[in-house]
C-alpha cells in the first residue's frame, strides 16, 4: 500500500505539493490494513479546514476509512501489477485499488450486490483475531452510513480504465446557500473564494450564482466599496422597527 500526502485541493496531486516522499506499506494482508488505516488517519489528524468557526481539523468517520482501505485490499485484483494507493488531499482521501470491478458488480450496485473476486482471502482473514472484515457483505455500506452520521456527502466511487477509485470527500451534506448564510452567523463576510473551499464548488461562476440567488432572495449584499476580485458578501441587517423620535 502506497500512502501520499498531498498539500492542495487540487484535482491531481503532484510533485511539487508532496508533503513527503510516498510512504510505502508492507507486510501480511491483516497487517497492511491496520498499519494503512493508522497511518491515514494520523496525517488527517494534522490537517485543517475552513469552516464556519474558522480554521477547524478535519475529521472522517474512522468506519469510514477502515472500510474503504479493507474493501480496496481484500477485493483487489491481484493479477495486475500495482500497488493500493491511498492519497490524502486537503478536502479529500482517495483511495484506488488495481483492477476493475469483478463479474456484475458496478457503481450502481455495488452497496447492494455482493460478489468475491478473492474468496480464499476474505474467509481466511476473517479468522484472525478482531478481523479487518466482517465477511457479512456491508463494509461499504457501513462506510456511507458513517459519513452521513457526520453530516457529510456520500463517498464518490469511480470505475477507471485499470482501476476502482473511492473519493472520500470533506464535504457537507447542507446546500450551498445554507453553507454561506451559516457562515454569515460567525462572520462579517464573505467573498468567492471562501465559499470555494466551504463547499467544493470549483466553479467561480457557479458560486457567483448562488449569491445572486441569495441577493434576490433579499439575505445577502453585496460589501460597499468591494468590487472585482476583492467582492464580497454580508448578510442584510434587519431594518430598525423603532419610531423616529
Amino acid at each position: 500500500i502506497k500512502v501520499y500526502r498531498y498539500k492542495t485541493t487540487d484535482p491531481e496531486g503532484s510533485r511539487e505539493n508532496l508533503a513527503f516522499d510516498p510512504l510505502t506499506i508492507e507486510g501480511s494482508l491483516y497487517e497492511q490494513i491496520k498499519q494503512a488505516v493508522a497511518k491515514t488517519s494520523e496525517l488527517i489528524e494534522g490537517v485543517k479546514v475552513l469552516g464556519p468557526e474558522g480554521l477547524t481539523p478535519i475529521t472522517y468517520p474512522f468506519e469510514t476509512l477502515h472500510e474503504i482501505i479493507t474493501n480496496a485490499v481484500i477485493h483487489r485484483d491481484y493479477g495486475t501489477a500495482d500497488d493500493v494507493h491511498v492519497r490524502i488531499f486537503d478536502n479529500r482521501v482517495e483511495v484506488e485499488s488495481p483492477g476493475r470491478l469483478p463479474a456484475h458488480m458496478t457503481t450502481a450496485n455495488i452497496l447492494k450486490e455482493r460478489f468475491s473476486r478473492n474468496g480464499a482471502i476474505v474467509r481466511l482473514i476473517n479468522k484472525f483475531p478482531d478481523p479487518p472484515n466482517k465477511d457479512v457483505g456491508e463494509g461499504l455500506a457501513t462506510a456511507f452510513a458513517a459519513m452521513k452520521k457526520l453530516k457529510l456527502k456520500d463517498p464518490v466511487i469511480e470505475e477507471r480504465d485499470n482501476s476502482v477509485r473511492v473519493n472520500i470527500r470533506h464535504e457537507r451534506l447542507g446546500s450551498p446557500e445554507e453553507i454561506i448564510m451559516q457562515y454569515l452567523e460567525t462572520h462579517p463576510e464573505i467573498n468567492n473564494r471562501t465559499v470555494r473551499t466551504l463547499t467544493g464548488i470549483g466553479s467561480e461562476n457557479k458560486v457567483k450564482t448562488i449569491f445572486l440567488r441569495l441577493i434576490d432572495a433579499g439575505q445577502i449584499e453585496r460589501v460597499p466599496g468591494k468590487r472585482g476580485s476583492a467582492s464580497a458578501y454580508r448578510r442584510i441587517s434587519t431594518p430598525s422597527t423603532d419610531a423616529e423620535s
